[in-house]
């Protein structure tokens, strides 16, 4: 099983050469790796074409939805992964995700790795706070010795799908440039193509450095729930809760059926209409 790693970066060197260097000293398989290069001026061109890793490259900013975009049109193998350019691969992560997708039948799944992160990750462990103090042996024991189960629902970066459907859905949504709420987006145009199968994998873990890219002072973030909302009728809070019966902290149990309607979920959804025709009709 080959894999197509894609990697959008803004100028972000330290934190990406910690992620290539990652991928391949940790990897059990050989895959392809593709970078994209929003700018690059910071080094990560020159790096990138001396490691002869492939790339594609824009002259500014262009935002994550179309980085990937751009990236995964120079795929050459059957899955397309999605990675931030601030995470550490944890080992022989690819073997515990091909034994995942050898169960299935089908490509109709998403599958997700589990975050680490020192706060707001999956899993909340310290094992450093940027690659200058990272402590390598305490995470690798860490993934070593954790007993965690597999969740329902999330969908977090690292993720994972065939690329037939990712190319049936056209990849990310570029109205949601320069990111948020493309997750959510992605996984609501998965459901509609009928994928039942979100899971996100235990064993596949990687340390995140919580969107060191994102959080750069001249990156103005896009009111991702609101596009959401207005693409599809509600936000993707009701999305989560109600479809994909999680956020990432329930464990999982099996495929997904269509929502049961309820009260709570119509009440939410009452709620949620009030604010589509809000946003339809004052912005």
């Amino acid at each position: 099983m080959n894999i197509s790693i894609i990697i959008p970066s803004y100028n972000n060197l330290e934190y990406l050469k910690f992620t290539l260097n990652s991928i391949l000293k940790n990897s059990y398989y050989h895959h392809e790796i593709i970078v994209h290069l929003n700018d690059g001026s910071d080094g990560s061109y020159e790096y990138v074409k001396k490691c002869e890793i492939n790339f594609t490259r824009s002259n500014e900013n262009i935002g994550l939805c179309k980085s990937v975009n751009l990236a995964s049109k120079k795929s050459s193998h059957d899955y397309i992964l999605y990675s931030h350019d601030d995470m550490y691969f944890c080992k022989n992560w690819d073997v515990h995700l091909r034994n995942e997708i050898l169960k299935y039948q089908d490509i109709f799944f998403y599958l997700t790795g589990t975050n680490v992160s020192v706060k707001n990750g999956l899993i909340n462990f310290d094992c450093g706070s940027s690659p200058s103090n990272f402590d390598e042996d305490k995470f690798n024991n860490f993934c070593l010795l954790d007993k965690s189960k597999d969740l329902q629902g999330s969908h977090w970066a690292p993720h994972i799908m065939h690329k037939d459907l990712w190319n049936k859905i056209g990849g990310f949504s570029e109205e949601f440039n320069p990111g948020d709420g493309s997750d959510p987006d992605l996984c609501m145009k998965l459901w509609l193509n009928n994928v039942r199968i979100f899971k996100t994998i235990s064993k596949f873990k990687v340390y995140h450095f919580s969107s060191i890219t994102t959080r750069k002072s001249n990156i103005k973030l896009n009111n991702g729930t609101k596009t959401f909302l207005l693409k599809y009728g509600f936000n993707p809070r009701f999305f989560r809760k109600y479809y994909l019966k999680g956020e990432g902290t329930i464990e999982y149990n099996g495929i997904l059926k269509s929502p049961k309607i309820s009260l709570n979920m119509l009440f939410d959804l009452f709620i949620n209409k009030i604010k589509y025709l809000y946003f339809k009709v004052f912005t």
